[in-house]
Parts: C-alpha cells; sequence; structure tokens
C-alpha cells in the first residue's frame, strides 16, 4: 500500500503531462523525453502534395515555415503559397513542430494556397512598378542636370550683353518641357512622390528662367539691329565724300581747300558796275546824205 500511495503522488505531482515508467528498484518516474530534455533532434515526416509523398528530414524544433522552405525546393511552389495540415488543421508558419504535437513518422498534406498566391503577385507587381517608376525619375534627374548646364552657359552669355541664337533658346525650351510631360506621366505613391514633386519643381523653375533669358536675348538683338544702320549710313557718307575729294583733286592737280562759308554776289550789282564802266561814243563826222 505504501507504494501505491508514492506512486500515486508522484503522478500526480508530475502533471499528468507525458508517460510514465517503473525505474529499477520500484520508483515511478516521468518517461525522459527529448523535448523535456530540451534537446533537439532530427525527425523525418512524410508530406502529401497530390499523389506524390515526400519525407524530409528536419530538426524537432523547427517551425513549419521553415518546413515550407524545404517543401519549395522539392515541389517547386514558392513557400508563401504553401498551406499545410496536421491532423486536418492549417499550421501557423510561426509555429514550431514540436509544440504542435509534430513527431517521428508524422504525416502532413500540403496544398497551394490561391489567395496568398494572388496576394504575392500583387506585391511583386507593386515592387516591380515602384523600382520602374523609380528608375524612371532617376533618369529624368539626369537629363534635367545635364539641360540646366546648357542653361547656365546661356545666362553666362547674355548675362554679359552677348547674343545666343533663338533657334538654340527654343531647343532647350521645347527639351525641358519633354521632361516635364515624361514625368507627369510617372505614377507613383508614397515615398516616391516626394522625389517627383521635387523634379516638377525643379523643372518649371528652369522653364521660367529660361523665359527671362529669352526675353533679354530678344531685346538685346532688337537693340543691335536699330543701330546697325546708322553706323553703315555714316559709313556710306564718308565713302562718297572721301571719292569726291579724290576726284577734285585729280582734275585740279591743286590741294583742295573745302570750306563750309560761301561768298554771295547780286547780279544785278554787277551788271550796274559794268555799264558804269562803259560810255556812250557820240559820232563827231557828220555824214551827207544822197538821194
Amino acid at each position: 500500500m505504501l507504494k501505491l500511495r508514492i506512486g500515486t503522488t508522484a503522478a500526480t505531482s508530475g502533471g499528468g503531462d507525458g508517460e510514465w515508467e517503473l525505474r529499477p528498484g520500484g520508483m515511478v518516474v516521468q518517461r525522459r523525453t527529448d523535448h523535456i530534455s530540451n534537446v533537439p533532434r532530427v525527425i523525418r515526416v512524410r508530406v502529401k502534395y497530390g499523389s506524390v509523398h515526400h519525407e524530409i528530414s528536419i530538426d524537432s524544433q523547427s517551425t513549419f515555415g521553415e518546413l515550407k522552405k524545404m517543401l519549395s525546393g522539392e515541389t517547386g511552389v514558392h513557400h508563401q503559397d504553401m498551406k499545410i495540415l496536421y491532423k486536418d488543421k492549417e499550421r501557423d508558419s510561426r509555429m514550431f513542430l514540436d509544440l504542435s504535437g509534430v513527431k517521428d513518422r508524422s504525416k502532413l498534406i500540403l496544398k497551394e494556397d490561391q489567395i496568398s498566391q494572388e496576394k504575392r503577385f500583387l506585391e511583386m507587381r507593386k515592387i516591380a512598378a515602384k523600382e520602374k517608376s523609380t528608375k524612371a525619375i532617376s533618369d529624368i534627374s539626369f537629363q534635367v542636370d545635364r539641360l540646366a548646364g546648357q542653361l547656365s552657359a546661356f545666362d553666362t552669355v547674355i548675362g554679359k550683353g552677348g547674343k545666343v541664337e533663338e533657334k538654340n533658346v527654343e531647343n532647350l525650351m521645347e527639351m525641358l518641357m519633354n521632361q516635364l510631360v515624361k514625368l507627369d506621366a510617372i505614377s507613383v505613391d508614397g515615398g516616391i512622390l516626394l522625389k517627383k514633386t521635387m523634379q516638377e519643381e525643379r523643372l518649371r523653375k528652369y522653364v521660367e528662367a529660361l523665359d527671362v533669358l529669352k526675353i533679354n536675348n530678344s531685346m538685346q538683338t532688337q537693340a543691335k539691329h536699330q543701330a546697325q544702320p546708322q553706323y553703315e549710313e555714316q559709313d556710306l557718307v564718308t565713302i562718297e565724300e572721301e571719292a569726291s575729294r579724290k576726284r577734285t583733286a585729280s582734275l585740279s592737280g591743286l590741294p583742295v581747300i573745302i570750306t563750309t562759308r560761301w561768298e554771295t554776289f547780286d547780279s544785278n550789282l554787277t551788271a550796274a558796275a559794268r555799264a558804269d564802266s562803259v560810255k556812250p561814243v557820240h559820232p563827231e563826222t557828220k555824214w551827207e546824205l544822197f538821194d
């Protein structure tokens, strides 16, 4: 009776967990297992996928997620698209095999999760679209840097009073507007949206600066065209005067002095002076007339 009472007490103190064994000497103790001793061991589980059975050797303290990754190489199914059933119950990827009761030679069922597969495809598309948008914005940023160098060169030339061909200014404006259109066609969200906004503000700033340079360049061109005819007319007059002087000098053989003051003579006074100097002649001889 004493031995029976002791065995019952030992079983009660163990909490009813695990199996009991009778040790030599009549002592009843809880059977030692790998789980209780915290010593991991390799177990072999049989996984059924469709009509095919796969036998996998895995650590008993591994998770179902690790088991899925091992099965992915055997079945070709992505581990995120798997659903593992043990004892007709789906097991979460974060659960441990030993804590779920999986032992050596346990049987599991593998199925494809269509919902998880669709979610993964959508996520992959989002990631691909994000990478594509990021690359497109980076390419536009590189092109804008190159165009900004041309804008700076035009600003330097026009600022010093020089002139830039209007065709070059128009081409630069067209290229800036094309980059702005490309940037506007990119659909982004999240952190990439900030990068896109910064590039848009940068492009608009360059377009406005180029508009100002275009106006200044046009004003300098007009001023140059207005001043050019005066210089040409002055040069022509100078050439004509010089040619006239040379012709006069060649005809007279004497140096020609050109004065700006001219003497004027009255024609009536000259005629009167000539009349005074000429006296009338009175004939002294008498002439006879014959019939």
